[in-house]
């Protein structure tokens, strides 16, 4: 079994080598990393968060991270990306949050795609933290292999470093008696289903990568669909409470929120 080591990275061959780790796992050009050696040099000399995952030697995860407003609380985290198969990613999230709290910050935000299905459960359900923010088209459009050229909707999350920490083996999402699905997965579409009760479920496409492979016009839809519901619940002042079944996104929202008869 591979040994797990996670630190910090300075030197310009680790950081050209995650750059091609990013490069590896986003599907993009040369040249074309989420966070190139350069910038990475740039934030790890200014005394930002680069760090890399080693198994046995070899690097197989890294995360970069810069602080942000509110300063002196806040570190946003910018890309993390892992290999498969070494559980990086977690471990790489449980360093970033140690960094964190020895410098007295209190708060780490990130952004993610909310239609992959993997990213919600690990965001949500293993390190709990909560969407609160829905940006439309975030990062306009980017045509490596994972966003396919597709609108880059992003959630933006804020994990309170206060909280239990990262778990391996989360517990069960508490979903209310009363949720009702306000977007389901039917015949692989986005089905939008009523929005008008206090507790929904919000459902997510299972593979959306491969969906934005095989057909655009599905993903498409899914896109406009999370944007409708799942924005627009955000925009209400909808709270995401967590993340059921590896599927679904569990939404709890006040009775005074809820939209009146026409």
């Amino acid at each position: 079994m591979s040994t797990l080591q996670v630190r910090e990275v300075c030197e310009l061959a680790e950081l050209a080598a995650a750059n091609a780790l990013f490069e590896r796992i986003w599907g993009t050009a040369p040249g074309a990393s989420p966070m190139g050696t350069e910038q990475m040099r740039a934030l790890s000399h200014a005394g930002n968060y680069v760090a890399g995952a080693f198994a046995d030697g070899r690097l197989v995860g890294a995360s970069v991270a810069f602080f942000a407003a509110p300063v002196g609380q806040t570190l946003h985290s910018h890309v993390t990306g892992a290999l498969p198969g070494y559980a990086a990613g977690l471990a790489l999230k449980r360093h970033q949050r140690d960094w964190a709290l020895a410098r007295g910050l209190s708060l780490i935000t990130w952004t993610y795609d909310p239609l992959v299905r993997r990213n919600a459960h690990f965001n949500l359900a293993k390190l709990g933290a909560r969407p609160v923010e829905y940006l439309t088209r975030f990062y306009g459009r980017l045509d490596d292999s994972i966003n396919g050229g597709d609108d880059t909707d992003r959630a933006l999350v804020t994990w309170e470093l206060n909280g239990p920490g990262p778990r391996a083996v989360p517990p069960p999402a508490r979903v209310p008696a009363d949720a009702v699905t306000a977007l389901s997965v039917q015949d692989g579409l986005p089905v939008v289903g009523r929005l008008d009760s206090p507790a929904l479920l919000v459902d997510v496409p299972p593979d959306i990568e491969a969906l934005r492979r095989t057909d655009p016009g599905a993903a498409k839809a899914w896109r406009l669909a999370m944007r409708e519901v799942l924005g627009g619940l955000l925009a209400e002042g909808a709270r995401v409470t967590d993340f059921h079944d590896r599927t679904s996104y569990v939404v709890t929202r006040e009775s005074d929120d809820l939209m009146p008869d026409a």
